[in-house]
């Protein structure tokens, strides 16, 4: 594990895609807490949902950095890194 991030520059100003977690609002389900990829804005669903959209979304795209989409939460997590920033 890292002891500093470094894909700090595939940071961008991004617009949410949504307000929910993308692929569960097309498949009408549900979701425990929401992350918003700073790299294009993509929101999914956490992993201790089910379907698990976040990772799989870094999985399938490589951008590493996520920030908590929850109300009160600013917190940053990269993948790549295995970083937890606060």
């Amino acid at each position: 594990m890292a002891n500093e991030c470094t894909h700090l520059d595939q940071i961008r100003e991004v617009v949410p895609g949504s307000d929910g977690c993308e692929e569960c609002l097309k498949t009408g389900d549900s979701w425990v807490h929401l992350r918003l990829c700073l790299t294009c804005g993509h929101v999914g669903c956490c992993d201790a949902s089910r379907n698990r959209h976040a990772t799989k979304h870094y999985m399938n795209t490589g951008h590493p950095v996520i920030r908590s989409f929850e109300p009160g939460e600013s917190w940053l997590w990269c993948y790549v890194d295995q970083l937890f920033m606060e």
